[in-house]
């Protein structure tokens, strides 16, 4: 156990959490109601924020149910526990689970399980009706090549278990296809270091600008305008709050995103659903049953004055939501990424940027000391600014400013032979 909590209130346990952003949030928000925020985690080391903020920490295997549900019931007579979840995609299926068996507020943790999955998930919007990429999904390299053969390249590989991007890739012919079909198709563990048969999606590319619709319940909050990063990969580079497009634009798009809750059986809490506008309309590339992250909710708050992450918090721990506050009209996200491996010296510029103009929020995922890996996922963020401005692209300008000020200082990793006498 580590961390000392402000508040006396009954407990809000976090089945491990995002490494930046909601994941402080989330803490934040449950102690701003008069809870006490506790991180169960295989690896507290992970979360630059819980020291920092001095958060309580179980240690355990969080990819075990029982352990979780244990771990839980163990806090209960300790003040009491309001409530069970997670900022992380990886976990909130736990969370909703061991929620619900201590009968405290949860969604549907097997529509969140079936959700996650993939595979099971394009299939489920394809017979609802609801426009998905064509794909299919393989566990051989010669399927995957047979199958990008049939839907015809481009195509996109990824996982059928991930997020953030992981292993997710545009390749252009059967050449690259068979190629990035063996890297994943090798990877044999998931994303908590289990064994597992790798399976793979193999979908058609689908061109057309990149946005999210935020939802809660079954209600639309907002679409967000998404910056991708160079091909082939899919990295996110920052986001608009509210997407820069038309109203019937926004309809289609939250439309949509409705259907596809509808057809996954979710519509509790938060949600945030993935599209593309093609040319024929949005195409869902996939949905993540639990709130954005990317300091997307960070940016809602700022632009619309609605708290998404409270009203997580408001929801799991069975309280009221707070009703939304004057926003400042639009706000936009800019990440920090990694170019190049190495260990992190220093930092600099923070301040800098948290005095900008427009800015509301500095987050920074990475601390001296710690070496940083190029992944070409979400992993390469090392830290993002949130800014507001009078339109999209002034708060775009301001956080990419902001960002530019900060300085994340890299000492070139040692190569095999240094230091080795010849």
């Amino acid at each position: 156990m580590t961390g000392q909590n402000r508040t006396s209130g009954p407990w809000l346990a976090f089945v491990e959490s995002n490494t930046t952003g909601t994941g402080r949030e989330f803490c934040a928000a449950a102690r701003a109601r008069g809870l006490r925020p506790v991180l169960l985690t295989r690896d507290p080391a992970r979360y630059v924020y819980v020291e920092q903020d001095g958060i309580d920490t179980r240690l355990l295997d969080t990819g075990d149910l029982a352990a979780v549900v244990d771990c839980c019931t163990g806090l209960v007579p300790d003040g009491g526990l309001a409530g069970i979840a997670s900022s992380s995609e990886y976990f909130v299926s736990t969370a909703a689970h061991a929620a619900a068996k201590l009968g405290l507020p949860a969604a549907d943790g097997d529509a969140i399980a079936r959700c996650r999955d993939k595979e099971t998930q394009v299939a489920a919007l394809a017979a609802a009706g609801v426009p998905v990429p064509a794909g299919v999904a393989v566990g051989e390299v010669a399927d995957a090549v047979r199958a990008a053969d049939g839907i015809g390249h481009p195509v996109v590989l990824k996982p059928v278990l991930g997020s953030g991007s992981v292993g997710v890739r545009l390749c252009r012919d059967r050449e690259e296809t068979r190629q990035w079909a063996e890297e994943l198709l090798g990877r044999s563990t998931d994303e908590r270091g289990n064994p597992v048969p790798a399976r793979i999606l193999v979908q058609g590319a689908v061109e057309g600008p990149e946005f999210s619709v935020e939802t809660f319940d079954n209600t639309v909050v907002t679409v967000v305008a998404k910056h991708i990063g160079p091909r082939p990969y899919f990295v996110e580079t920052g986001h608009e709050v509210p997407a820069p497009v038309p109203d019937a634009v926004a309809t289609a798009l939250g439309g949509t995103a409705l259907r596809a809750l509808a057809a996954l059986g979710l519509g509790w809490g938060a949600a945030h659903t993935e599209l593309r506008m093609s040319a024929d309309g949005p195409v869902v590339i996939e949905v993540n049953p639990r709130l954005a992250g990317g300091m997307i909710p960070v940016a809602v708050r700022a632009a619309l004055g609605i708290d998404l992450v409270d009203a997580v918090i408001a929801r799991a721990a069975g309280q009221s939501r707070t009703p939304a506050r004057p926003g400042r009209g639009h706000a936009a996200v800019r990440f920090l990424r990694n170019e190049r491996e190495g260990r992190v010296t220093g930092i600099g510029g923070v301040e800098a940027a948290q005095a900008a103009p427009g800015v509301v929020a500095v987050a920074i995922g990475t601390t001296p000391g710690r070496t940083v890996r190029v992944t070409n996922s979400f992993q390469d963020r090392l830290g993002c600014v949130v800014a507001t401005g009078t339109d999209g692209e002034q708060a775009g300008d301001r956080a990419a400013a902001a960002a530019g000020l900060i300085r994340i200082e890299l000492e070139e990793p040692a190569l095999p032979d240094e230091g080795v006498a010849g």
